[in-house]
């Protein structure tokens, strides 16, 4: 019991940075915007927020300049998506690159430096709760916000004017853009926005998840955040579900090595990526065309408007 306890209360720290990565990718993709530089965006992010709260002392600071990172590569992804329509899957693909290059360059100097620490809440008697308290309430307080964002999303999406706007340009742009919608500029806000949410799981990587910086440390999980959206159906709360379910992945791992498990350890290390290959190959055989925005990866321009 004591296993399963340990292993159900360190789910959601590993479930966070995806999910906060798939929330910004779902913003970019229900506009229209196909975004594969999602790992690009965390590195930055990761960057970003180790050095601001190794200069700073404050792990806050170091979040919000997270989200300033990833929000920054991602208006480069946009300018050149959005106004200069270049082809997203190529240009997506640059970003991780780019990503992983300017972090490799400029994050030498902090490479395996403490960060100050974001902790967990202290909610008293709750915390100390048998099974519930250490799963519910001993997380830290970017847990707690990531799930708000996601049930707020949610409601913002499917009943809010400027939600259901931004899913319209997702839909049919043309259409939008004949209704008197700016489509640039809500794809160029969409793009950003969704940016800095990757940025900001990547900075939940670096000041909580590992508390140092080391080059490269997303370790692919950009990529995972772009299978989880598949699997979400675009949905922020299946996207919660989907998360969770590869944080208990990624959370039992070191776990089963701990106790001494006669297991493979490269094996191990594969189970996230076998399971989004898995993932995916269900959301395939199940996909239905009308839970996919239906202009994503589409370019538009006002005089293409027939």
């Amino acid at each position: 019991m004591e296993f399963v306890v340990n292993w159900l209360a360190a789910t959601p720290g590993h479930a966070t940075p995806l999910l906060l990565a798939a929330l910004g990718l779902i913003i970019n993709e229900r506009a229209g915007v196909l975004n594969l530089g999602a790992e690009g965006m965390m590195l930055c992010g990761a960057l970003a927020g180790a050095a601001a709260a190794l200069a700073t002392g404050s792990p806050w600071l170091g979040l919000a300049a997270a989200l300033a990172g990833g929000a920054a590569l991602a208006a480069v992804f946009a300018v050149a998506v959005v106004v200069f329509r270049t082809e997203q899957v190529v240009t997506g693909l640059i970003m991780v690159a780019l990503g992983a290059g300017v972090t490799g360059l400029f994050g030498r100097d902090i490479t395996n430096q403490t960060l100050p620490a974001l902790r967990g809440l202290d909610l008293g008697p709750l915390g100390e709760l048998p099974v519930a308290g250490p799963i519910l309430f001993r997380q830290d307080a970017a847990v707690y916000l990531a799930l708000a964002l996601t049930f707020a999303l949610g409601a913002w999406l499917a009943r809010s004017r400027a939600g259901l706007r931004l899913s319209a340009v997702g839909e049919d742009p043309a259409a939008a853009d004949a209704l008197g919608l700016n489509v640039q500029r809500l794809r160029l806000g969409a793009v950003i926005a969704g940016g800095a949410l990757c940025g900001l799981g990547g900075g939940y990587l670096a000041l909580v998840s590992s508390q140092v910086w080391v080059e490269g440390m997303t370790q692919g999980r950009g990529w995972i955040a772009v299978g989880l959206v598949i699997f979400a159906r675009w949905r922020p709360g299946l996207a919660l579900a989907g998360a969770l379910l590869f944080g208990a992945i990624e959370a039992i791992v070191p776990r089963v090595q701990a106790v001494g498990a006669d297991v493979p350890v490269y094996l191990m290390t594969m189970l996230p990526y076998l399971a989004t290959l898995a993932v995916l190959i269900a959301a395939g055989l199940r996909r239905r065309r009308d839970d996919e925005p239906a202009a994503l990866g589409q370019p538009y321009l006002r005089q293409d408007r027939r």
